[in-house]
């Protein structure tokens, strides 16, 4: 049975991805001898073959040992995944398909979206402007056409002012 064994899912896996690392933008490549991958049996789809087979894949990378990152990168990934971080290792799981090739794929995808969006440079402050007039118009137009609406459903006769 092709794949019993492994060998021939690894053989796919490898075509898939290449042996570049995992590349999270332009100036970031996490080598996958940084990468750990663990397996088990996925709660997701895939019927009775959910229970024999370790479809679910976890992707862990220790950010505090990793070697390709500047002690600003570490420290701004360190800060933004404080809740995330299990000491100072990342992890990513992924089951929502009932292939692990597929969940190993989506993993790694996972794992370099979170990684870029802790990298990303805070956004601008926002700057505070007062209300123009027209708006504060178009508000208190607003306000009076509701009132008036209301006040039309109303049992009681309208007093006009």
């Amino acid at each position: 049975m092709p794949g019993s064994d492994g060998t021939t899912t690894e053989r796919r896996w490898a075509a898939m991805v290449g042996s570049a690392g995992l590349r999270v933008n332009g100036s970031l490549t996490i080598p996958d001898a940084e990468l750990s991958w663990r397996f088990s049996r996925s709660s997701g789809p895939g019927g009775q073959g959910v229970n024999t087979t370790d479809s679910r894949a976890e992707l862990s990378w220790d950010v505090g040992a990793s070697a390709v990152l500047t002690a600003g990168q570490r420290e701004r990934i360190l800060e933004r995944l404080a809740g995330r971080l299990v000491g100072t290792t990342l992890t990513v799981a992924a089951q929502e398909h009932r292939e692990q090739l597929r969940n190993r794929a989506a993993a790694r995808d996972r794992m370099a979206a979170t990684v870029a969006g802790a990298l990303a440079p805070p956004p601008r402050t926002r700057r505070a402007t007062k209300p123009t007039r027209g708006s504060k118009e178009r508000r208190l137009t607003a306000k009076k056409q509701r009132s008036a609406t209301k006040s039309l459903r109303s049992k009681k006769p309208r007093r006009d002012d």
